[in-house]
């Protein structure tokens, strides 16, 4: 199975509505989830491990709390703008879809080392900084259209394939064993064109070159709060740690219509009568989880920071309510109205763990320059606590991989008051034999005035990316994404 594949919970070797959840994709869907951070990050290609002294440290490398001596408030809303462009069998579609999120709010607390009078000051523990924050760690907003000719198969094949799952005579395929080869046999999609020891076999009864569309429109994100502690020791090393708290909230719609014709079946439906099907499939997932990292930077000289960071997996609980329908209608001939089958599942989810190097170097007032590579396990993606998890597991070692991500950056500063940045992330693609890596190009500008600053940030991110409307034996119909997502952030800081 493939990633965003819109019939992704329909298993192919499923035969009771239990079993039918899949999660393999989901769990790469949300695990595929960013540091939240600031405008000023964002900007430098999230090349922050060894930089410090930002309030994205919270959620980020927590080793940078130790380099504030002051404490520090700020707040980061975000506009996104996701444009998807679809080919499919040679016709490409547009679709687009923008709204505003809160994407960072962060506090920081700082307490300084009580030192007496005549002792050292520059050795030691310098400073405790305590942080919290807020952080919208990815966005699942989008719009899909695509549409096109089909000359090699259609829906029907899919249902043929499900209803010869169960054997038997026609009486045994029905609306519990197998809702969707029932849905087939009934709206006259699929025949039955023979047996074999198992019982009867089923063919897609629907002429090649039908119209084909998908339309899906998608809701939700995931969040962090993040609550940290970082520490100086002597100017030279600094250490941090954090806790977050997690939550996700999915929303997906997706219909897929299709309009041709069918064989005839004696005294049911004549030869060549034409037919409009809709499937639909409607998914609603909440989750909450838990995670922790550990941080260090170290300062060999003033302009050279090393840093390094380990993330761990994130523990989700995650509640699944999902429904399908399948409605036909003959021109002028019989309808088959829809009839929802409804399915919930509760499932636990460990995210892949994460650790980041990185390299900062600075050029006294003028700027500094940064890098990170980060490694991230997609293949140590669980699941757990349901039937199915055993087959899901074996999916996500067959079909996912790990990664190496990099991301640089750097900042200038053009006067004493406005800075000038920019980054670039590659962030490669976690699966096998599909599918295209995520770049991601920013920039933007600083200003700073006394003990108050404004940052603002353009992000573009584009990849692309296969997916399949169904799955079937033979080839399955591929549709080619293009994606872009154009993103500003803008954060408001006080110092105090």
């Amino acid at each position: 199975m493939k990633i965003q594949n819109i019939l992704m919970v329909i298993a192919a070797t499923a035969i009771t509505q239990a079993s039918y959840a899949q999660f393999n994709q989901d769990a790469l869907r949300f695990s595929q989830f960013n540091d939240g951070s600031t405008s000023r990050i964002k900007a430098i290609g999230n090349a922050s491990t060894a930089v410090g002294g930002d309030l994205s440290s919270i959620g980020g490398n927590p080793a940078g709390l130790g380099f504030f001596n002051r404490s520090e408030i700020s707040i980061t809303p975000e506009f996104n703008s996701s444009n998807v462009n679809a080919t499919y069998f040679g016709q490409t579609e547009g679709d687009s879809k923008s709204q505003l999120n809160l994407a960072n709010a962060s506090l920081l607390f700082h307490s300084a080392k009580k030192v007496p009078v005549g002792s050292n000051a520059t050795t030691g523990f310098l400073n405790f900084n305590f942080g919290l924050s807020f952080n919208r760690t990815n966005n699942f907003y989008d719009n899909l259209f695509l549409a096109g000719v089909n000359p090699n198969n259609s829906i029907g094949d899919f249902f043929a394939e499900q209803a010869n799952l169960v054997g038997g005579s026609t009486d045994d395929l029905n609306r519990d064993a197998n809702p969707l080869g029932w849905w087939g046999y009934e709206s006259y999609l699929i025949d039955s064109v023979g047996r074999d020891q198992y019982g009867n076999l089923y063919a897609a009864n629907t002429y090649l070159n039908a119209d084909q569309t998908l339309l899906r429109r998608r809701t939700g994100g995931q969040t962090e709060f993040n609550i940290a502690m970082g520490t100086n020791y002597s100017n030279k090393l600094y250490l941090g740690l954090s806790v977050g708290l997690t939550s996700l909230r999915y929303n997906s719609y997706t219909s897929i219509s299709e309009v041709g014709n069918v064989g005839g079946i004696p005294n049911v439906v004549a030869e060549g009568a034409e037919y409009k099907s809709f499937y639909d499939f409607n998914q609603q997932t909440r989750g909450s989880g838990v995670n922790f990292k550990l941080g260090m930077i170290y300062k060999p000289v003033e302009s050279v920071r090393f840093g390094a960071s380990f993330s761990s997996p994130t523990w989700y609980s995650i509640e699944d309510d999902s429904s399908l329908s399948l409605e036909t209608s003959y021109v002028g001939g019989d309808n088959f109205p829809a009839l929802p089958e409804t399915f919930a599942d509760n499932y636990n989810l460990r995210t892949p763990m994460k650790v980041n190097g990185g390299v900062a170097v600075f050029f006294q007032q003028f700027g500094f320059l940064s890098a990170d590579v980060e490694y991230v396990d997609y293949a140590g993606m669980k699941l757990s606590n349901y039937s199915g998890s055993g087959a899901d597991n074996q999916r996500i070692s067959d079909l996912y991989k790990s990664v190496v991500n990099a991301k640089i950056g750097g900042e200038g500063r053009l006067n004493p008051n406005l800075y000038l940045r920019a980054g670039y992330s590659y962030l490669a693609n976690p699966e096998k034999g599909i599918s295209g890596a995520t770049n991601v190009i920013s920039g933007g500008l600083g200003y700073r005035v006394g003990n108050f600053y404004v940052d603002a940030t353009y992000q573009n991110v584009s990849r692309n990316q296969t997916i399949f409307p169904y799955e079937i034996a033979m080839e399955s119909p591929r549709s080619d994404l293009k994606w872009s997502n154009d993103n500003v952030f803008l954060t408001l800081g006080v110092r105090f």
